[in-house]
C-alpha cells in the first residue's frame, strides 16, 4: 500500500513523531493508522511526544567552536530539571545540536519561524527557474511546493538531516532522547558566527 503525505501528517499530528519515523511505522504496518500508532509506542517514540508539552526552563547553553575559531556556535537546550541537564546524555546531545548547526548553518529552529517575504522569494525563484526549463504550466505548482518543503528542509534546524546520520532529522535525534531520558527536551535559541562574515554589509 502506498503511505501518502497525508498519512504521515495525520499520525504525526496525532504523536508528534518525526516524519522519518512516522513512515517507517505506516510501512511496517501497511498503512493501518492503529498498528502505527502501537508501533510507536513500542519504540517509545509517542511517549516521547506526549512530553513535548511540558514546561522545559532548565538546560544549559553550550558553546562549540570549529576550524581553530573560524566558526563559533552557541545553543541554549532546555529540559525540565536541572538533575537531567547535568547528565552526560543530555550534555552530549546539547554538544552534538551545537557541532551540527556549525557544520550546517541552519537559519531558524523551526519551519514555521520562516518569514513569508522569504518563502515568497524562494517560491518565485522556483517558479521561474521552471519556466525557464519549460516545465508544462499544470505542474508549476507542484513544483514550486516541492522547492518550498526542501527550502525548509535546508534552513529550519528540526527538519534538517543530523549530519552523523541522515536517516533521521535533528527533530528526531531529539525525539529519541526524550523517549530514554524522560524529559521534554527543546532548543531555546541558537547564535553560529563564522569569521569575516557580513564584513562588506
Amino acid at each position: 500500500m502506498e503511505i501518502t503525505t497525508e498519512m504521515i501528517k495525520e499520525l504525526r499530528a496525532a504523536t508528534g513523531v518525526g516524519i522519518l519515523d512516522c513512515r517507517k511505522a505506516l510501512e511496517s504496518a501497511e498503512g493501518d493508522y492503529e498498528k502505527a500508532v502501537d508501533y510507536l509506542r513500542e519504540k517509545g517514540l509517542a511517549k516521547a511526544a506526549k512530553r513535548a508539552g511540558r514546561d522545559a526552563s532548565d538546560g544549559m547553553v553550550e558553546l562549540y567552536s570549529h576550524g581553530d575559531g573560524r566558526v563559533g556556535v552557541m545553543v541554549e537546550v532546555n529540559c525540565e530539571t536541572d538533575f537531567v541537564s547535568r547528565g552526560d546524555d543530555f550534555r552530549q546531545l546539547a554538544h552534538e545540536i551545537a557541532l551540527h548547526i556549525a557544520a550546517a548553518s541552519p537559519k531558524y529552529i523551526q519551519a514555521d519561524e520562516i518569514p513569508q517575504e522569504e518563502l515568497d522569494r524562494e517560491a518565485e525563484v522556483a517558479r521561474n527557474r521552471a519556466v525557464e526549463e519549460g516545465k508544462p504550466e499544470n505542474i508549476l505548482e507542484k513544483i514550486v511546493a516541492g522547492s518550498l518543503e526542501k527550502y525548509k528542509d535546508e534552513v529550519a534546524l528540526m527538519r534538517q538531516a543530523y549530519i552523523r546520520d541522515e536517516s533521521k532529522t535533528i527533530e528526531d535525534l531529539i525525539m529519541e532522547k526524550v523517549a530514554s531520558i524522560g524529559e521534554n527536551i527543546l532548543v531555546r535559541r541558537f547564535q553560529r558566527w563564522e569569521l569575516g562574515e557580513n564584513l562588506d554589509n
